[in-house]
């Protein structure tokens, strides 16, 4: 799944990836906790029911891997020493057929009982802008820096010299509805939720991507979304 989405589908390539067995990972995932979605009609047509996947690591995985995944692109300081509980997701995607339903939901269902049961507090993560043309990308990530900032508190910062500043247009020669279609789905996602952004973007030329980190309080999810998020928890 994640080798169709982020190689064949995106371009992305790194050290680790295995063309001829068809594989994406990463040192990581040996640490990380991986939830996958399963459609078993699928299954019984095509041999292969993974439909979606997360990737999930709380502080002790990221103790024993020696740091967040995010980690290589930002610098996470103001999230580690808040003194809050995190989880970094990342590595999220989903079959084709399936986007645009309800099968994120079904993942973020199952991300809902594990930020209870571990009380988790804060969830980030890198989430992908598909290419590195700074000029195209310019509307949305100058979108994100004036209205959806992080606080100064959990404010990360990209580290250079791949680090990219997002405020390329002012505020007022955003069109916020245009910029607002030119951004990932799964970004405005977490917008929704109540999620900020990080400063700065981090090119990631290997991966054919230009990353943003984003963070979510899980204090500040307004009720109905956060319902909405739970919903299947009963």
């Amino acid at each position: 799944m994640r080798y169709d989405v982020f190689v064949n589908e995106l371009g992305g390539d790194g050290p680790l990836v295995d063309h001829v067995a068809g594989r994406e990972t990463d040192r990581f995932d040996a640490h990380a906790d991986h939830l996958m979605l399963f459609d078993d009609a699928r299954c019984e047509r095509e041999g292969d029911p993974v439909i979606g996947v997360y990737r999930i690591i709380d502080d002790a995985a990221a103790e024993a891997a020696g740091h967040f995944y995010s980690e290589d692109e930002f610098d996470l300081t103001p999230l580690k020493s808040c003194g809050r509980r995190l989880l970094e997701l990342g590595r999220s995607c989903l079959h084709l057929d399936y986007r645009g339903g309800t099968a994120m939901m079904h993942l973020w269902s199952a991300l809902a009982d594990i930020v209870a049961d571990r009380n988790i507090e804060i969830l980030f993560g890198v989430a992908s802008f598909h290419g590195v043309d700074t000029a195209r990308l310019a509307a949305p990530l100058a979108m994100l820096h004036h209205r959806h900032l992080a606080p100064p508190a959990l404010r990360v910062r990209a580290r250079p010299p791949n680090d990219l500043k997002m405020d390329l247009l002012a505020a007022m020669d955003v069109n916020r509805v245009a910029a607002m279609r030119e951004t990932p789905a799964l970004i405005k996602a977490y917008l929704r939720l109540g999620g900020c952004v990080g400063s700065g973007a981090y090119v990631d030329r290997a991966f054919n991507t230009t990353d943003v980190c984003l963070i979510l309080d899980t204090a500040q999810l307004k009720a109905r979304q956060h319902d909405l998020y739970r919903r299947n928890r009963t």
